[in-house]
């Protein structure tokens, strides 16, 4: 067993806070905050994400995990310390490290004897020597210690089972000692035989970069690949099917739809953009990727205006789903951001449902109807558009929705229906790549 701190309690601090307890650990999260601690203790998350409660409240109830403002004590307490605060993106789409920068900081000062220091921060390349010369800098007296880069792969949604039952674990250091104190923290994911992959600090921290950006590089492929199919006729999803059978290429991440959004991959992509400059190299295919995705987003409010008849000057849209992706209350670079703008611009009236990301959405978006239900986002409607795929929203009654729209019109922005399906109840169905525009 291992007394661990985690230094800050968002997605990536309470996600592996609480899984590293549900290990054996002894794991102490801190935050500066001391209304989101208090919160926490009364066993409030602060954040939607499906089975964390039961996690976080089972290890507080069994005194593995404990919940506090006091950063000093928790460095001198613990012989691990996880930095899990906030990387934003920055000017340009770098990366700010200065939450990182002020962690390390505190570290160098408090600390009295070895420590593990563990990078879970989506950073730079060279940020593990960059913490290294900060701590070194700020210590009061010398004390051995080492600096370990170890990338999160949450997906927010399922982020507990990925973090119990993750594709990989990568452990990134430059000391045997270090290496040996990971093995031993993640030793419960070695009985079930997870891939640990052991490199350098640089390799682990490009790693994270590379692995998300091939993958939102697929979904922007696919959409691109779906623009194409509405101009020859083709369907993209059999496309899509047929080509993730191919054993080379797979069928994750090829959903054609209104683009990626969330709090990693376009963070992520730009910042890969950057490091490649940085270094003096191209990152030409991501850059591309970029484009693509900010592309897609604008394409689906002409979509939407195309379905409504050329314009939506005085008409009422109902939106079905805000957050980025199911099973969430992220709005981070949600499509729904860009669409409801563009429409708003246009002259709409916007009625919106979402199951949980409606208190976050309207910081966001204040000018539109927010309604309780979902049929009710229909109601009087000239047009409804799905643009999160919510289970919710797969079952839709078509015949109710007839009765109470003002016209029968459907734009499934992730294809969640089968065209003929809808268009056999009365109404035009406009998907995404579905041969048609």
């Amino acid at each position: 067993m291992h007394k661990i701190a985690v230094i800050g309690t968002g997605y990536v601090g309470l996600v592996g806070g609480a899984g590293l307890a549900d290990f054996g650990n002894d794991v102490t999260c801190v935050d500066l905050v001391e209304e989101k601690i208090e919160a926490l203790r009364r066993g409030e998350i602060p954040f939607y994400e499906p089975g964390l409660s039961e996690v976080v409240l089972r290890n507080v109830r069994e005194g593995r995990l404990a919940f506090t403002t006091g950063l000093e004590g928790a460095i001198r307490e613990c012989d691990v310390i996880l930095i899990a605060v906030g990387t934003p993106e920055g000017d340009g789409g770098a990366v700010d490290l200065s939450q990182v920068d002020a962690v390390a900081r505190d570290i160098g000062r408090h600390m009295d004897g070895y420590r593990t220091i563990v990078q879970k921060s989506t950073v730079p390349v060279g940020t593990a020597q960059r913490l290294r010369k900060i701590v070194e800098e700020e210590q009061k007296e010398p004390h051995e210690f080492d600096v370990v880069s170890n990338p999160e792969f949450l997906r927010e949604g399922s982020a507990v089972g990925d973090f119990m039952r993750p594709d990989r674990v990568v452990v990134g250091t430059d000391t045997e000692k270090a290496m040996e104190i990971m093995r031993s923290i993640y030793a419960p994911l070695y009985l079930i035989h997870t891939p640990i992959v052991e490199t350098t600090p640089e390799s682990a921290e490009l790693i994270k970069y590379a692995s998300n950006a091939f993958l939102a590089t697929k979904i922007s492929f696919i959409n691109e690949v779906a623009n194409i199919c509405e101009k020859v006729g083709a369907d993209v999803q059999v496309v899509a099917y047929a080509m993730g059978l191919d054993g080379r290429i797979g069928p994750k991440f090829l959903h054609a739809g209104a683009g990626y959004g969330g709090s990693c991959f376009p963070k992520d992509t730009k910042a890969l953009v950057r490091i490649a400059e940085a270094a003096g190299a191209e990152a030409r295919i991501v850059g591309a990727t970029v484009g693509v995705n900010r592309d897609q987003k604008e394409r689906m409010v002409d979509k939407v205006v195309a379905a409504a008849d050329g314009s939506v000057d005085g008409k009422t849209i109902g939106v079905l789903g805000l957050s980025f992706k199911p099973n969430t209350d992220d709005m981070r670079y949600a499509s729904s951001i860009v669409l409801i703008e563009g429409l708003l611009e246009r002259g709409a009236t916007v009625k919106a449902f979402d199951p949980v990301a409606m208190d976050n959405a309207r910081a966001i978006m204040p000018g539109i109807e927010y309604v309780d239900e979902r049929y009710k986002a229909a109601e009087g409607a000239n047009v409804l558009v799905v643009v999160t795929e919510w289970n919710e929203f797969r079952q839709l009654d078509f015949d109710l929705l007839k009765s109470i729209m003002t016209e029968p019109v459907v734009v499934d922005l992730r294809n969640v229906y089968e065209p003929g399906d809808i268009e056999a109840h009365g109404f035009r169905y406009v998907g995404v790549g579905r041969g048609r525009p």
